[in-house]
């Protein structure tokens, strides 16, 4: 365990950011899992608006979130 008291303050900030992060990460999941499994405008809809959230807190890259969108929406495109 830390010592100076910084240290110990951005220990527990820390676990604050990763819990945010974790739920953040896993809700993302699951939206993308729902777009893929029924790709309809509501869940593509909810997926890339995930997507733009994730890239502006700084959980994935812009590049990661616009190749995802851009495979959802390939994956919509096809007739069935």
């Amino acid at each position: 365990m830390p010592i100076i008291r910084s240290a110990i303050k951005k220990v527990r900030k820390d676990k604050t950011r990763t819990a945010r992060n974790a739920k953040r990460e896993s809700k993302l999941k699951n939206l993308l899992k729902g777009a893929r499994k029924l790709p309809n405008i509501k869940n593509l809809s909810a997926a890339f608006k995930a997507l733009d959230k994730s890239v502006k807190v700084n959980l994935i890259h812009k590049n990661k979130a616009s190749r995802l969108k851009s495979r959802l929406a390939k994956l919509a495109a096809t007739p069935k």
